[in-house]
């Protein structure tokens, strides 16, 4: 299973949910050990560049490490990737922009969707221009987006029940 998680530019919720993800996957074990994470962006403005040193700051201490070089979504992405994770409503149109079948289009999914904690958000929002609280909502609502996806995986890794 491959994972990608998208936001604009690559350098603030995207980065973090692939550090967050990563990590809750390593504390679960060797059940996941086949998933691989990524993150990229909509835009090439971040190419190349660490996630944003606000990002990095309030996720480090979280325990995250938050530090994967930020890229731009490629075309092989909609079919390397068996999850794309869209942050937010925009990057989930230009992400449906980009898709070009049905197939792809299926691969889409909006992270805030596996919330369970913070039901008043439909989205995680760009901290980018915001205060340090921008940067500790987003930890809070990609960690527990995070949680509802590992149930998801849990879900489709469990076996029968015998009946």
């Amino acid at each position: 299973m491959d994972l990608l998680f998208v936001c604009l530019g690559n350098i603030c919720r995207s980065p973090a949910a692939e550090a967050i993800m990563k990590k809750k996957l390593v504390e679960l074990g060797p059940r996941f050990a086949g998933i691989t994470v990524d993150s990229a962006g909509i835009g090439p403005w971040h190419e190349g560049q660490l996630p944003d040193s606000r990002m990095r700051r309030h996720g480090a201490r979280r325990g995250y490490r938050i530090d994967s070089i930020a890229r731009q979504i490629r075309r092989d992405d909609f079919t390397r990737f068996d999850i794309i994770f869209g942050m937010d409503a925009d990057n989930m149109k230009a992400l449906s922009r980009l898709a070009r079948t049905g197939e792809e289009r299926a691969r889409l999914m909006c992270a805030a969707d596996f919330m369970t904690r913070h039901p008043g958000y439909a989205t995680v929002p760009d901290p980018y221009y915001g205060g340090p609280d921008g940067f500790e909502l987003a930890l809070d609502l990609i960690e527990d987006a995070c949680d509802g996806i590992i149930a998801m995986l849990e879900s489709r890794q469990s076996p029968p029940e015998n009946r």
